[in-house]
Protein backbone atom coordinates (compact mmCIF):
# COMPACT_ATOMS: atom_id res chain seq x y z
CA UNK A 1 0.00 0.00 0.00
CA UNK A 2 1.46 3.34 -1.01
CA UNK A 3 1.83 6.54 0.99
CA UNK A 4 -0.74 8.02 -1.38
CA UNK A 5 -3.37 6.17 0.63
CA UNK A 6 -2.66 8.02 3.88
CA UNK A 7 -2.22 11.36 2.15
CA UNK A 8 -5.54 11.13 0.34
CA UNK A 9 -7.40 9.89 3.36
CA UNK A 10 -6.10 12.76 5.47
CA UNK A 11 -7.92 15.12 3.13
CA UNK A 12 -11.23 13.78 4.40
CA UNK A 13 -10.72 15.25 7.84
CA UNK A 14 -11.82 18.72 8.88
CA UNK A 15 -9.14 21.36 9.28
CA UNK A 16 -8.97 24.64 11.17
CA UNK A 17 -6.72 27.51 10.15
CA UNK A 18 -3.78 28.64 12.28
CA UNK A 19 -4.39 32.06 13.84
CA UNK A 20 -0.75 33.02 13.18
CA UNK A 21 0.05 31.84 9.64
CA UNK A 22 -3.24 30.56 8.22
CA UNK A 23 -2.00 26.99 7.62
CA UNK A 24 -4.06 23.91 8.47
CA UNK A 25 -3.99 22.88 12.12
CA UNK A 26 -4.11 19.35 13.45
CA UNK A 27 -5.18 18.23 16.89
CA UNK A 28 -2.16 17.01 18.83
CA UNK A 29 -3.11 13.77 20.64
CA UNK A 30 -2.88 13.88 24.41
CA UNK A 31 -3.07 17.68 24.61
CA UNK A 32 -5.66 20.44 24.69
CA UNK A 33 -4.40 22.38 21.70
CA UNK A 34 -4.01 22.29 17.92
CA UNK A 35 -0.57 22.18 16.40
CA UNK A 36 0.64 24.09 13.34
CA UNK A 37 3.20 22.02 11.44
CA UNK A 38 4.47 25.10 9.59
CA UNK A 39 5.06 27.81 12.18
CA UNK A 40 4.94 25.62 15.30
CA UNK A 41 2.21 27.68 16.95
CA UNK A 42 0.03 26.06 19.58
CA UNK A 43 -3.63 27.07 19.24
CA UNK A 44 -5.61 26.28 22.37
CA UNK A 45 -8.85 24.38 21.87
CA UNK A 46 -10.49 26.04 24.84
CA UNK A 47 -10.17 29.77 25.28
CA UNK A 48 -9.41 30.48 28.95
CA UNK A 49 -10.13 27.93 31.64
CA UNK A 50 -11.93 24.80 30.49
CA UNK A 51 -15.13 24.02 32.31
CA UNK A 52 -15.55 20.46 33.56
CA UNK A 53 -17.65 18.31 31.25
CA UNK A 54 -21.03 17.58 32.82
CA UNK A 55 -22.40 14.57 30.95
CA UNK A 56 -26.07 14.90 30.12
CA UNK A 57 -28.12 11.98 28.82
CA UNK A 58 -30.82 12.40 26.14
CA UNK A 59 -34.34 11.03 26.40
CA UNK A 60 -34.69 8.04 24.08
CA UNK A 61 -38.44 8.26 23.46
CA UNK A 62 -38.34 11.99 22.68
CA UNK A 63 -35.81 11.47 19.91
CA UNK A 64 -37.71 8.52 18.48
CA UNK A 65 -40.85 10.66 18.37
CA UNK A 66 -38.93 13.42 16.50
CA UNK A 67 -39.21 15.80 19.46
CA UNK A 68 -35.53 16.67 19.36
CA UNK A 69 -34.62 20.32 19.05
CA UNK A 70 -32.84 21.58 15.96
CA UNK A 71 -29.68 22.24 17.95
CA UNK A 72 -29.50 18.49 18.67
CA UNK A 73 -29.06 17.72 14.97
CA UNK A 74 -26.61 18.66 12.27
CA UNK A 75 -26.31 18.55 8.49
CA UNK A 76 -23.40 16.42 7.25
CA UNK A 77 -22.06 15.48 3.85
CA UNK A 78 -21.10 11.82 3.60
CA UNK A 79 -19.92 9.47 0.90
CA UNK A 80 -20.56 5.73 1.11
CA UNK A 81 -17.82 3.35 0.06
CA UNK A 82 -19.02 1.07 -2.73
CA UNK A 83 -16.78 -1.74 -1.47
CA UNK A 84 -17.17 -1.95 2.33
CA UNK A 85 -20.14 0.39 2.93
CA UNK A 86 -18.41 2.80 5.33
CA UNK A 87 -20.09 6.21 5.46
CA UNK A 88 -17.26 8.73 5.77
CA UNK A 89 -17.95 12.32 6.73
CA UNK A 90 -16.40 14.74 4.23
CA UNK A 91 -14.64 17.97 4.99
CA UNK A 92 -15.21 21.06 2.89
CA UNK A 93 -13.90 21.31 -0.69
CA UNK A 94 -12.86 17.64 -0.88
CA UNK A 95 -12.46 16.46 -4.47
CA UNK A 96 -10.69 13.11 -4.04
CA UNK A 97 -10.17 10.58 -1.32
CA UNK A 98 -9.82 6.88 -0.50
CA UNK A 99 -11.87 4.89 2.00
CA UNK A 100 -9.89 4.69 5.26
CA UNK A 101 -11.31 1.22 5.92
CA UNK A 102 -10.46 -0.66 2.73
CA UNK A 103 -8.39 1.71 0.53
CA UNK A 104 -11.06 1.85 -2.20
CA UNK A 105 -11.24 5.18 -4.08
CA UNK A 106 -14.32 7.14 -3.01
CA UNK A 107 -16.67 8.59 -5.59
CA UNK A 108 -16.91 12.00 -3.95
CA UNK A 109 -19.42 13.30 -6.51
CA UNK A 110 -21.91 10.78 -5.07
CA UNK A 111 -21.79 12.39 -1.62
CA UNK A 112 -25.14 12.96 0.06
CA UNK A 113 -26.28 15.46 2.67
CA UNK A 114 -28.43 14.33 5.56
CA UNK A 115 -29.60 15.41 8.99
CA UNK A 116 -28.22 13.30 11.83
CA UNK A 117 -28.19 13.42 15.60
CA UNK A 118 -25.20 15.54 16.58
CA UNK A 119 -22.46 13.88 18.66
CA UNK A 120 -22.66 15.13 22.22
CA UNK A 121 -19.29 13.95 23.53
CA UNK A 122 -16.04 12.39 22.42
CA UNK A 123 -12.80 10.95 23.68
CA UNK A 124 -9.91 12.82 22.04
CA UNK A 125 -6.93 10.95 20.63
CA UNK A 126 -4.46 10.20 23.42
CA UNK A 127 -1.87 8.05 21.63
CA UNK A 128 0.06 9.66 18.79
CA UNK A 129 0.71 7.98 15.45
CA UNK A 130 4.21 6.83 16.46
CA UNK A 131 2.97 5.24 19.68
CA UNK A 132 0.11 3.55 17.85
CA UNK A 133 2.55 2.10 15.33
CA UNK A 134 4.68 0.68 18.15
CA UNK A 135 1.58 -1.07 19.53
CA UNK A 136 0.82 -2.41 16.05
CA UNK A 137 4.38 -3.71 15.51
CA UNK A 138 4.32 -5.49 18.89
CA UNK A 139 0.96 -7.08 18.04
CA UNK A 140 2.17 -8.32 14.64
CA UNK A 141 5.30 -9.82 16.20
CA UNK A 142 3.06 -11.94 18.40
CA UNK A 143 1.18 -13.47 15.46
CA UNK A 144 2.02 -17.05 14.61
CA UNK A 145 2.54 -17.90 10.93
CA UNK A 146 2.16 -14.29 9.80
CA UNK A 147 3.57 -13.54 6.31
CA UNK A 148 6.96 -11.83 6.35
CA UNK A 149 5.46 -9.08 4.20
CA UNK A 150 3.04 -8.23 7.02
CA UNK A 151 5.90 -7.81 9.48
CA UNK A 152 7.74 -5.65 6.95
CA UNK A 153 4.56 -3.60 6.47
CA UNK A 154 4.20 -3.11 10.22
CA UNK A 155 7.73 -1.77 10.51
CA UNK A 156 6.98 0.98 7.97
CA UNK A 157 3.26 1.49 8.57
CA UNK A 158 3.32 4.62 10.73
CA UNK A 159 2.40 6.94 7.87
CA UNK A 160 -0.24 4.46 6.69
CA UNK A 161 -2.16 4.61 9.97
CA UNK A 162 -5.32 6.68 9.73
CA UNK A 163 -6.87 8.41 12.72
CA UNK A 164 -10.64 7.92 12.72
CA UNK A 165 -13.41 8.93 15.09
CA UNK A 166 -15.87 6.03 15.18
CA UNK A 167 -19.57 6.65 16.02
CA UNK A 168 -21.05 4.97 19.08
CA UNK A 169 -24.28 5.02 21.08
CA UNK A 170 -24.40 4.57 24.83
CA UNK A 171 -27.63 3.55 26.56
CA UNK A 172 -28.82 3.75 30.15
CA UNK A 173 -31.93 1.95 31.34
CA UNK A 174 -33.57 0.31 34.33
CA UNK A 175 -34.99 -3.16 33.63
CA UNK A 176 -37.70 -5.22 35.27
CA UNK A 177 -37.53 -8.88 34.26
CA UNK A 178 -40.25 -11.42 35.08
CA UNK A 179 -39.29 -15.04 34.65
CA UNK A 180 -40.46 -18.62 34.95
CA UNK A 181 -37.93 -21.41 35.32
CA UNK A 182 -36.77 -24.50 37.13
CA UNK A 183 -34.44 -24.89 40.08
CA UNK A 184 -32.21 -27.96 40.24
CA UNK A 185 -30.81 -29.14 43.59
CA UNK A 186 -28.23 -31.91 43.67
CA UNK A 187 -28.52 -34.85 46.04
CA UNK A 188 -26.73 -38.18 46.24
CA UNK A 189 -27.97 -41.76 46.57
CA UNK A 190 -26.05 -44.94 47.28
CA UNK A 191 -26.18 -47.57 44.56
CA UNK A 192 -24.96 -51.17 44.63
CA UNK A 193 -23.25 -52.73 41.60
CA UNK A 194 -21.10 -55.68 40.64
CA UNK A 195 -17.60 -54.90 39.47
CA UNK A 196 -15.58 -56.71 36.80
CA UNK A 197 -14.28 -59.14 39.44
CA UNK A 198 -17.80 -60.20 40.37
CA UNK A 199 -17.68 -58.41 43.70
CA UNK A 200 -20.55 -56.28 44.94
CA UNK A 201 -19.61 -52.61 45.47
CA UNK A 202 -21.38 -49.38 46.43
CA UNK A 203 -21.03 -45.90 44.98
CA UNK A 204 -22.50 -42.43 45.37
CA UNK A 205 -24.53 -41.25 42.39
CA UNK A 206 -25.56 -37.64 41.92
CA UNK A 207 -29.17 -36.88 41.11
CA UNK A 208 -30.97 -33.58 40.49
CA UNK A 209 -34.31 -32.65 42.05
CA UNK A 210 -36.17 -30.07 39.90
CA UNK A 211 -38.76 -27.65 41.26
CA UNK A 212 -40.64 -24.79 39.60
CA UNK A 213 -39.42 -21.23 40.14
CA UNK A 214 -40.68 -17.78 39.18
CA UNK A 215 -39.97 -14.22 40.18
CA UNK A 216 -38.87 -10.74 39.20
CA UNK A 217 -35.36 -9.27 39.04
CA UNK A 218 -34.26 -5.65 38.65
CA UNK A 219 -31.14 -4.35 36.90
CA UNK A 220 -29.71 -0.90 36.27
CA UNK A 221 -27.54 -0.41 33.19
CA UNK A 222 -25.22 2.52 32.58
CA UNK A 223 -23.36 3.32 29.36
CA UNK A 224 -24.09 0.13 27.41
CA UNK A 225 -21.77 0.77 24.47
CA UNK A 226 -22.85 0.05 20.89
CA UNK A 227 -20.72 0.71 17.82
CA UNK A 228 -22.89 2.55 15.28
CA UNK A 229 -20.92 1.50 12.21
CA UNK A 230 -21.10 -1.43 9.80
CA UNK A 231 -17.58 -0.73 8.52
CA UNK A 232 -15.87 -3.19 10.85
CA UNK A 233 -16.95 -6.46 12.52
CA UNK A 234 -18.77 -5.83 15.80
CA UNK A 235 -16.58 -8.33 17.64
CA UNK A 236 -13.45 -6.46 16.62
CA UNK A 237 -14.91 -3.20 17.85
CA UNK A 238 -16.09 -4.79 21.13
CA UNK A 239 -12.66 -6.30 21.70
CA UNK A 240 -11.16 -2.79 21.69
CA UNK A 241 -12.95 -2.16 24.99
CA UNK A 242 -12.78 -0.96 27.67
CA UNK A 243 -12.91 2.78 27.00
CA UNK A 244 -12.34 5.40 29.68
CA UNK A 245 -15.78 6.95 29.23
CA UNK A 246 -15.39 8.87 32.49
CA UNK A 247 -12.97 11.10 30.53
CA UNK A 248 -15.51 12.13 27.89
CA UNK A 249 -15.21 15.69 26.58
CA UNK A 250 -18.05 17.85 25.30
CA UNK A 251 -18.07 17.63 21.51
CA UNK A 252 -15.80 20.20 19.90
CA UNK A 253 -14.95 19.94 16.21
CA UNK A 254 -11.43 21.22 16.96
CA UNK A 255 -10.61 17.75 18.29
CA UNK A 256 -11.49 16.43 14.83
CA UNK A 257 -9.03 18.67 13.03
CA UNK A 258 -6.70 16.51 10.94
CA UNK A 259 -8.69 13.32 11.55
CA UNK A 260 -11.43 11.41 9.76
CA UNK A 261 -14.89 10.95 11.28
CA UNK A 262 -17.57 8.49 10.26
CA UNK A 263 -21.31 9.09 10.40
CA UNK A 264 -23.41 6.48 12.14
CA UNK A 265 -25.02 3.73 10.04
CA UNK A 266 -26.85 2.07 12.93
CA UNK A 267 -29.71 4.38 13.87
CA UNK A 268 -30.82 5.15 17.42
CA UNK A 269 -33.63 2.57 17.54
CA UNK A 270 -31.62 -0.28 16.01
CA UNK A 271 -28.76 0.56 18.32
CA UNK A 272 -30.97 -0.05 21.33
CA UNK A 273 -31.96 -3.47 19.95
CA UNK A 274 -28.26 -4.33 19.88
CA UNK A 275 -27.95 -2.97 23.43
CA UNK A 276 -30.68 -5.40 24.51
CA UNK A 277 -28.53 -8.26 23.23
CA UNK A 278 -25.56 -7.02 25.27
CA UNK A 279 -27.73 -6.65 28.39
CA UNK A 280 -29.26 -10.10 28.00
CA UNK A 281 -26.35 -11.96 29.58
CA UNK A 282 -26.41 -9.78 32.72
CA UNK A 283 -30.19 -10.15 33.04
CA UNK A 284 -30.03 -13.93 32.69
CA UNK A 285 -27.23 -14.10 35.24
CA UNK A 286 -29.44 -12.17 37.68
CA UNK A 287 -32.31 -14.57 37.02
CA UNK A 288 -30.13 -17.62 37.64
CA UNK A 289 -28.88 -16.10 40.87
CA UNK A 290 -32.45 -15.39 41.94
CA UNK A 291 -33.56 -18.96 41.18
CA UNK A 292 -30.66 -20.35 43.21
CA UNK A 293 -29.87 -24.03 43.60
CA UNK A 294 -27.14 -25.96 41.80
CA UNK A 295 -28.65 -25.73 38.30
CA UNK A 296 -31.16 -23.43 36.68
CA UNK A 297 -33.38 -23.47 33.61
CA UNK A 298 -35.01 -20.29 32.28
CA UNK A 299 -38.27 -21.22 30.56
CA UNK A 300 -39.61 -17.73 29.85
CA UNK A 301 -38.31 -14.20 30.35
CA UNK A 302 -40.17 -10.92 29.88
CA UNK A 303 -38.06 -7.75 30.04
CA UNK A 304 -39.37 -4.24 30.56
CA UNK A 305 -37.01 -1.31 29.80
CA UNK A 306 -37.72 1.92 31.68
CA UNK A 307 -36.25 5.43 31.73
CA UNK A 308 -34.13 4.87 28.62
CA UNK A 309 -31.41 7.48 28.03
CA UNK A 310 -28.73 7.70 25.38
CA UNK A 311 -25.67 9.60 24.15
CA UNK A 312 -24.15 9.85 20.69
CA UNK A 313 -20.36 9.87 21.09
CA UNK A 314 -17.22 9.56 18.98
CA UNK A 315 -14.32 7.31 19.99
CA UNK A 316 -10.80 7.47 18.48
CA UNK A 317 -9.08 4.61 16.69
CA UNK A 318 -6.02 4.26 14.51
CA UNK A 319 -6.80 2.13 11.50
CA UNK A 320 -4.55 0.37 9.02
CA UNK A 321 -5.61 -1.57 5.93
CA UNK A 322 -3.19 -4.12 4.50
CA UNK A 323 -3.53 -5.95 1.17
CA UNK A 324 -2.30 -9.54 0.92
CA UNK A 325 -3.14 -11.93 -1.93
CA UNK A 326 -5.79 -9.51 -3.24
CA UNK A 327 -7.62 -9.39 0.09
CA UNK A 328 -7.82 -6.45 2.48
CA UNK A 329 -7.03 -7.05 6.16
CA UNK A 330 -7.91 -4.33 8.66
CA UNK A 331 -6.31 -3.53 12.00
CA UNK A 332 -7.65 -1.22 14.70
CA UNK A 333 -5.83 0.38 17.62
CA UNK A 334 -7.65 1.92 20.57
CA UNK A 335 -6.18 5.44 20.53
CA UNK A 336 -6.68 5.75 24.29
CA UNK A 337 -5.25 2.45 25.58
CA UNK A 338 -3.18 1.00 22.71
CA UNK A 339 -5.28 -2.20 22.53
CA UNK A 340 -4.89 -3.78 19.06
CA UNK A 341 -7.48 -5.90 17.26
CA UNK A 342 -7.57 -6.99 13.67
CA UNK A 343 -7.97 -9.48 10.89
CA UNK A 344 -4.79 -11.34 10.07
CA UNK A 345 -3.45 -13.16 7.02
CA UNK A 346 -1.78 -16.56 7.33
CA UNK A 347 1.39 -17.66 5.57
CA UNK A 348 0.59 -20.89 3.74
CA UNK A 349 4.31 -21.51 3.18
CA UNK A 350 5.12 -21.30 6.92
CA UNK A 351 2.24 -23.61 7.83
CA UNK A 352 3.30 -26.11 5.14
CA UNK A 353 6.89 -26.07 6.39
CA UNK A 354 5.68 -26.78 9.92
CA UNK A 355 3.53 -29.69 8.74
CA UNK A 356 6.43 -31.11 6.74
CA UNK A 357 8.69 -30.70 9.75
CA UNK A 358 6.27 -32.56 12.00
CA UNK A 359 5.94 -35.35 9.42
CA UNK A 360 9.73 -35.57 9.08
CA UNK A 361 10.15 -35.84 12.86
CA UNK A 362 7.43 -38.49 13.01
CA UNK A 363 9.05 -40.52 10.24
CA UNK A 364 12.43 -40.22 11.99
CA UNK A 365 11.02 -41.45 15.29
CA UNK A 366 9.29 -44.35 13.56
CA UNK A 367 12.48 -45.32 11.69
CA UNK A 368 14.67 -45.36 14.78
CA UNK A 369 11.99 -47.19 16.76
CA UNK A 370 11.78 -49.96 14.15
CA UNK A 371 15.56 -50.22 13.96
CA UNK A 372 15.83 -50.46 17.75
CA UNK A 373 13.21 -53.21 17.98
CA UNK A 374 14.76 -55.42 15.29
CA UNK A 375 16.37 -58.66 16.68
CA UNK A 376 20.14 -58.62 16.70
CA UNK A 377 21.99 -61.00 14.31
CA UNK A 378 24.78 -63.03 15.90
Amino acid sequence: MSNEFSEKTAEVGNFIKCKDCGANLKYLPGTEHLNCEYCGAKNDIHEGAEAATAVVENDFESFLNEQAHKEDKQEVSTVKCENCGAATTLGQNITASNCPYCDTPLVVKNATTSSIIKPSYLLPFKIERKGANECFVKWVRGLWFAPNKLKEYAQHSAEKLNGIYMPYWTYDTNTISQYRGMRGDHYYVTETYTDSQGKRQTRQVRKTRWTSASGTVYNKFDDVLIVASHSLPEKMAHDLEPWDLHELKAFNDKYLSGFVSESYQVNLKDGFEKAKDRMDGTIRSSVRSDIGGDEQQILSLNNQYNDIKFKHILLPVWLSAYRYNDKVYRFMINARTGEVQGERPWSTAKILLLVLGIVAVGVGIWYFATQYNQPANY
